[in-house]
This record gives structure tokens, C-alpha cells and sequence, in this order.
């Protein structure tokens, strides 16, 4: 019998690479100390006379106005932060507050470390793009200061020759800003509570008090309410707490109208989120009817613990955040599925940190089914595998890229193929590794690792951005049907 002609993956890497930029800034609140530290801040700028406020704030909105594209805005609101500690603040001028204000006010390099583990998907608009040319929406993990990590967008396009182009970013950078009126749902809400342990006789009071759906600023208010009723349970506050907590946990970011998603940076916002958001994992859901959905995994941070939380948007310009709920809902690296199969959820996790697993559910929020998808095979994977992002569907099955760590923690990118009608059969998996770090990959804030979380395929061509050791990202190019021939051959596996 003549031998089996061998295949050759061939993978071509792309010079374009993204680099960590310390110009690109957002503005955050300055904390300048304690109470006392602040007063003493206020106290100074009160004994500025008219014309040294105007020439101080002069200088500042000089300095800065051409950096930031609403730099009063936000000196006004940052004011706001401190209004309370003033005896008259209906009395300052409207200087005098923004100069207040710029005092309490400070700018962050969300860049300035790091700029890697991309996500990719088809951007929301088509509008403009060739027979051959997809426009895509890509998201970073940027990490500056104190290695606090953000999320940001740059947006391109890839022809199915493998020419990528990206547009130029925005020179302004804008951190989102919560939304005040996010509507919870009071049926959603009660399992949330219930999964978390934290639903009592105190959650019942409270919960029946609200309507069906509910603000935070409504929820506040009856917690204020109830917590001076005599014969309050004895857990009043710590339940109350929680049910506060689970509100600020799950909210809305408002993308100003006029915003290149360049501009575009989802910084930390909850309790959840405090240290830091690792590792979105994009995907464009389409539901049965049609409709779609832009759905992210990431990994929120507190200090203490990783946290799982959804993303959730249909045209980014209105960005939902939710808390994942569920038994199996822990460690990192959860990709959704593109689609319901069978009229459930699937989604791609870890759940020990070395193996891989398949979750089903029939709502985003909560997962408490799973079973084993993969283990570790191959010498370059011995220590772990995980998914580099949503799975890929195909006519030969659900193409999912895979990160294994094998000798001196070394990270490669590698695949496999899950069937089409039942994902969580591995018909194959590649043996070898698809992209190895060369020569001028190794070196970075984590050594020897290349790792995405997210690939994009227009027609044959399957385009994966990927991280180089933690510091930078560029990108490489395969054939799927290349891939896949290699994936379905007998020694796929």
C-alpha cells in the first residue's frame, strides 16, 4: 500500500506588531489621601483669589485640553467627587470647581506596560469593503501602571490574500463612564442571589419591595428604607450589602455617539474589576432568528480572587457587564460558541487549570453543566491546554484553536477539531504545535509565550493576531483547508 502523502501546514507571520504606546492616556480620579488631606487640598484652592484661579486653570486647560476631548467635563465631574466636603459649593464659579477639580484629577498610561492578547471578530459594519475584504473589530489587553489591565479596540481590515490593513487610532483615549440607568430584572436578580449563597429572609424583604425591574438608585433607596424597620433579621447588613454589591457588579457602559472605537477603553469599574480585566474573548453570536450579538469572556481581578464576567453588545455603542454564575464557572479562559446547538449555550473553559471543558447551558449567566473536553496529549501541552478563543464552525466540524504549556513554561498555539453536531468529540488535534515563539518572540514581560484569544477567517484564509510574550502583538496567517486536512488526517490525533 503506497504511503500516505504528508501534509504541510504552512504559517506565515506578518510583520505589522503592535507596541505598547505611554502617550495614550486616560484621566482617573486622583485619591490624594484621607479626608484631612483632602479638606487641606479644598482650603488652599478657597484662598486663591479670582484672577490666580483663572490663570491656574488657563495653564491646565492648556496643558491638558488638547490631550483629552472633554477635559472640563471631566474636571467637572471629578469636582463632584469632593462637593461634599464643601459647606457652599452652589456658591463657587464655575472656575473655581474646574480648578477644584483638576486638583483631584490625574492621567494614566493604560498602555504603558503592555499591549497584547488579542481577540478578533467581524466588525459590526460592513459598509465600503470589497468582495474579498472583511472589516474587523479587535480587541487588547492594555496593562500600564501597577499592572492594571484595561480593554481597548483597533479596528482593520484582511482581504483572503492575507493583505491586513488597520486604521490609524485616535490620538484621544476615554475611559467608559457607568451608566446611571442600568434596569435590573428582579427574576434574574433572585437567582443570581441564590447562586451566590446570599439569598435570605433580608434578600426576600428587600426584593419584594422593588418592582419587576429596578434601578440601582432603586435599590438603594429601599435598603435605606428598610434598615430602620424594627425587628430587622440580625444579617440585615451583610445581605443588604450583597444584594448592593451584585447591583454595581452587573451594569452599562454608555460609548459616547462620536467615538472611534479606537478611543474606546474599558477600565476597571466594580469591586469585581479593582486589579484589573484579562483576556476578553470575543464572539459574534447569532441567534436563532438571526438576531446577533457581540458576547466576551474575561477575567476580572480583585486583588484576591479571578472573577468571570460577560460582555455583552450588539453595535458597541451600548456595552453591557454581567457576573457568570454556576457551579462550573471558575478559573480563566471561557469562549462561547458562535451559535446554540440543539437550542443550548456551549462554551469552551478550564475549570481545573490543566484540562479542558465543555459547558452547556440555556442562559449566558448561568453554567452548571459540564464534561471533560480534552486533556493534555502531547509533549508540548503536558502541562495544560486551554482555548485561544471561540471555536471556529466549519463543514468539517468546530475548528478551536488551543494554547498548550509544555518544557520551561514554555506557551505554544495549536488546534482542534470538535464535531459539528456534537462539540464535545474531539476528532482532532494537531500533534505538533501551529505557532512556536521564535527567535524575537521569546523575550517580554513573560518569556517564551505566544497566546490569543481569538482568530478571524475570511474564506480560506484564517487570520490569528496572537501576543508575543506578554509585552506586544502581531499576526500570522494559515489555510483552513490546510488546517483542516491536517486536523482530519489519521494522524491528526
Amino acid at each position: 500500500m503506497p504511503a500516505r502523502a504528508t501534509i504541510k501546514l504552512s504559517v506565515t507571520r506578518h510583520r505589522d506588531r503592535f507596541i505598547s504606546d505611554d502617550r495614550r492616556v486616560i484621566t482617573r480620579f486622583f485619591q490624594v489621601g484621607d479626608e484631612k488631606r483632602v479638606m487641606a487640598v479644598l482650603r488652599r484652592v478657597s484662598e486663591l483669589s479670582d484672577n490666580e484661579v483663572e490663570s491656574l486653570l488657563e495653564r491646565v486647560l492648556k496643558d491638558f485640553g488638547d490631550r483629552h476631548r472633554q477635559i472640563e467635563a471631566v474636571l467637572e465631574n471629578h469636582f463632584d467627587y469632593v462637593r461634599p466636603l464643601l459647606d457652599k459649593p452652589e456658591g463657587l464659579t464655575r472656575e473655581r470647581r474646574l480648578l477644584i477639580g483638576s486638583y483631584f484629577t490625574m492621567e494614566y498610561s493604560i498602555e504603558a506596560a503592555a499591549l497584547f492578547n488579542p481577540s478578533i471578530v467581524p466588525h459590526p459594519s460592513q459598509e465600503g469593503m470589497g468582495k474579498d475584504e472583511l472589516r474587523f473589530i479587535m480587541s487588547l489587553r492594555a496593562t500600564g501602571e501597577g499592572h492594571v489591565s484595561s480593554i481597548v479596540f483597533r479596528t482593520g481590515k484582511v482581504d483572503t490574500a492575507g493583505e491586513i490593513t488597520f486604521d490609524p487610532p485616535s490620538k484621544y483615549a476615554a475611559r467608559l463612564r457607568m451608566r446611571t440607568d442600568q434596569v435590573y430584572e428582579k427574576n434574574l436578580f433572585f437567582y443570581k442571589l441564590i447562586e451566590m449563597a446570599a439569598y435570605n429572609e433580608t434578600a426576600r424583604l428587600i426584593l419584594d419591595a422593588l418592582p419587576e425591574f429596578f434601578t440601582y438608585r432603586d435599590l438603594n433607596h429601599t435598603v435605606a428604607q428598610l434598615r430602620d424597620r424594627p425587628n430587622n433579621p440580625a444579617a440585615f447588613n451583610e445581605t443588604s450589602e450583597n444584594m448592593l454589591w451584585l447591583a454595581r457588579s452587573n451594569y452599562h457602559l454608555l460609548v459616547p455617539p462620536d467615538a472611534d472605537p479606537s478611543e474606546i477603553v474599558i477600565f476597571p469599574t466594580s469591586e469585581n474589576e479593582s486589579k484589573g480585566i484579562e483576556d476578553l474573548r470575543m464572539t459574534r453570536f447569532v441567534d436563532d432568528d438571526g438576531k446577533v450579538t457581540y458576547f466576551g469572556t474575561y477575567t476580572a481581578y480583585n486583588g484576591f480572587r479571578i472573577l468571570p464576567q460577560l460582555l455583552e453588545t450588539e453595535d458597541f455603542t451600548d456595552i453591557k457587564v454581567h457576573t457568570l454564575n454556576g457551579k462550573y464557572v471558575q478559573n480563566k479562559g471561557m469562549a462561547l460558541f458562535p451559535r446554540k446547538i440543539d437550542g443550548l449555550y456551549h462554551m469552551i473553559s478550564r475549570l481545573d487549570g490543566e484540562n479542558m471543558f465543555m459547558m452547556r447551558s440555556d442562559n449566558t449567566h448561568f453554567w452548571n453543566e459540564a464534561v471533560k473536553l480534552q486533556a493534555p496529549r502531547y509533549p508540548w501541552e503536558f502541562v495544560q491546554i486551554g482555548n485561544c478563543g471561540p471555536p471556529i464552525e466549519t463543514e468539517a466540524g468546530w475548528v478551536l484553536l488551543t494554547h498548550g504549556v509544555g518544557p520551561m513554561r514554555q506557551y505554544c498555539i495549536g488546534a482542534s477539531l470538535l464535531d459539528l453536531d456534537d462539540p464535545s468529540k474531539v476528532i482532532g488535534h494537531l500533534k505538533n504545535p501551529l505557532i512556536v515563539p521564535e527567535a524575537n518572540e521569546r523575550e517580554g514581560y513573560v518569556p517564551n509565550v505566544v497566546y490569543t484569544c481569538g482568530a478571524l477567517l475570511n474564506g480560506d484564509l484564517l487570520m490569528i493576531p496572537y501576543a508575543v510574550s506578554d509585552s506586544a502583538t502581531t499576526f500570522a496567517t494559515t489555510s483552513m483547508s490546510d488546517l483542516l486536512a491536517v486536523l482530519t488526517d489519521n494522524g491528526g490525533l
